[in-house]
């Protein structure tokens, strides 16, 4: 049974590690994804005041929204899971 602990807590822990390093890259790719929106923004702006008067129709959907609901959704499966 002792083994079996050891076992347990080992892959546990392994399992953690993991996690909090696809933590990390995934934070790490949230940043560069808001930065690449924010200059896709700002480089749609600059086209729209000198290209054209129809500002609106380019509109870039707002992402954080999705990412957040996502990020929500992937704690609670992950909870649900243990």
């Amino acid at each position: 049974m002792d083994r079996i602990n050891s076992n347990l807590y080992l892959q546990n822990c392994y399992i953690m590690q993991e996690n909090e390093r696809l933590r990390k890259k995934a934070e790490l790719l949230n940043q560069e994804n808001q930065a690449l929106l924010s200059e896709l923004k700002q480089r749609l702006s600059q086209s729209n005041n000198t290209n054209s008067p129809r500002a609106n129709s380019n509109s870039i959907p707002d992402l954080n929204l999705c990412s957040s609901s996502n990020n929500t959704n992937a704690s609670k499966s992950s909870k649900k899971k243990k």
